[in-house]
């Protein structure tokens, strides 16, 4: 069976580990999941990732904070293959006021809104996270 939007299924997948307070979650590799990973781990929202090269598989180990509460509250897919979302620099979201991050695929390559609003860079807007 065929997946029509990998990227969706790593959110849900992550949203579903943290929400059953799993250490780790693993998910099929793919370059544009590294470089959502490597975002990810850069703004402290997981602790690491691992390539997992003989099976193909992207682990991410999640980071919880002081009484288990996931780091990640919420995560949400913007742009899908039905339809996607470009924005540009004036239009790049502030999520929760500058608490949370925008995850923009530019040609520059994957960043973060604020990156994006420093290197003048519009894209496709993936997802938001807070």
């Amino acid at each position: 069976m065929t997946m029509t939007d990998p990227v969706a299924d790593m959110l849900t997948r992550i949203r579903n580990a943290c929400g059953s307070k799993h250490r780790r979650v693993d998910v099929p590799l793919s370059r544009l999941k590294l470089e959502i990973a490597r975002v990810l781990k850069e703004n402290s929202y997981i602790q690491d990732y691992k390539v997992l090269a003989e099976e193909r598989i992207l682990r991410l180990i999640l980071k919880y904070a002081q009484g288990g509460q996931p780091v990640i509250r919420e995560l949400h897919r913007v742009s899908s293959p039905g339809l996607r979302k470009y924005v540009a620099v004036a239009e790049l979201p502030r999520v929760r006021n500058g608490l949370g991050m925008a995850i923009v695929s530019t040609s520059k390559g994957v960043m973060t809104d604020r990156e994006a609003r420093q290197a003048r860079q519009g894209g496709e807007l993936l997802a938001l996270v807070w």
